[in-house]
């Protein structure tokens, strides 16, 4: 279990130091924020503050993951690198969506439908690529079988594990997205979920078909295919995170830009396939699912009842700030929501497992 905490705390240690210097570098060459001018009033002073902090935050966690590798030569797993490289090519959507707006001194870059089938394109190479790779037990990264607290007996076609696979990579992605709207909020929320990811993938390591088989009921153990290396990739993104969050609390020295919260959000999604909980998802990232559905509320209603709102803005954060709300109450209120929604999910895995 040494590599978890070898991830974390490099990954961490890296972030937290290479974060200021990624700041400085960006304030010189101006690369700052464009704000949205429908927005928030409160905002406009955010207005310049050095975004595309998510590029330090990447790579502090691949680094931090490969760190752990090197302690008693640990073989690095093909469900890691998938993941992997969802993050990679989903950041790059979110670097070259920062890049835009920065060139073109607007608040928006690609537009959503270019963003939207770049990311489904990723999505569907990583579903793809994650139907194959059978390990010797014949497992596969990403499970032909739909998953709630784990595999289900209902089997999909390759097609259908695809479709669901962009669906879950594209809801949470842009979800992630959506969530950072508010210094440090994204971030903060984020770190409680990875957390839940180590403690899942440690727990389906520990009670594995694979090492486990004789001494447990099938029902009991899990059939995943890398559990601990998947929590160890999970650790590293967790501190990564935390050391970014030191900067990015507010007030923001720097943003994570659409390169961090696309990557995230990918983490999340490719972590919940792989750990193969993808239904917990819904509870583990409760946050992102509830403001997420503030914008689809909206935007539904707003075009059904020709022009009226649910709410005074969205995402919903925002409608809490035009309500007068501080920005660092909505996020501590927030972040209590989203603990709270962790911990309902690791108890409905918990509880599946007790009861089985």
């Amino acid at each position: 279990m040494k590599e978890i905490l070898v991830a974390g705390s490099v990954a961490t240690i890296l972030s937290l130091f290479l974060t200021p210097a990624f700041i400085r570098f960006l304030a010189r060459r101006q690369y700052g924020q464009n704000i949205r001018e429908d927005g928030p009033t409160t905002h406009h002073v955010k207005r310049g503050t050095p975004t595309m902090g998510g590029v330090v935050l990447i790579f502090a966690a691949i680094t931090g993951y490969f760190a752990s590798h090197l302690i008693d030569g640990v073989r690095v797993s093909i469900s890691a690198l998938l993941i992997i490289g969802l993050v990679l090519g989903l950041g790059g959507v979110g670097f070259l969506d920062d890049w835009l707006k920065i060139v073109k001194q607007r608040s928006l870059g690609l537009r959503a439908r270019e963003k939207l089938l770049a990311q489904a394109a990723i999505a569907a190479g990583f579903a793809f690529a994650g139907l194959h790779f059978k390990d010797s037990f014949k497992l596969t990264p990403i499970s032909f079988h739909l998953s709630t607290v784990r595999d289900t007996s209902l089997a999909l076609g390759t097609v259908f594990v695809i479709i669901w696979v962009l669906i879950l990579v594209l809801g949470t992605s842009n979800g992630v997205n959506l969530t950072d709207g508010l210094d440090g909020l994204a971030s903060g929320t984020s770190i409680m979920t990875l957390l839940a990811f180590v403690l899942i993938g440690v727990w389906e390591f520990r009670q594995s078909c694979g090492l486990s088989e004789g001494t447990f009921p099938l029902t009991k153990c899990y059939q995943v295919r890398d559990p601990l290396d998947l929590a160890v990739l999970a650790a590293a993104f967790a501190g990564s995170c935390a050391g970014f969050l030191w900067w990015n609390t507010s007030p923001a020295q720097i943003f994570m830009g659409d390169v961090g919260s696309l990557a995230l959000g990918g983490a999340l999604a490719g972590l919940a396939i792989m750990l193969r909980i993808e239904m917990l998802l819904i509870a583990l990232g409760g946050l992102f699912v509830i403001i997420t559905m503030s914008v689809i509320i909206q935007t539904t209603y707003f075009k059904i009842s020709g022009g009226k709102r649910v709410f005074r803005m969205a995402p919903l954060h925002h409608h809490f700030e035009l309500k007068g709300w501080s920005e660092v109450t909505i996020v501590v209120r927030f972040w209590i929501i989203a603990g709270f929604s962790v911990a309902a999910g690791l108890g409905l895995f918990y509880a599946q497992w007790v009861t089985s």
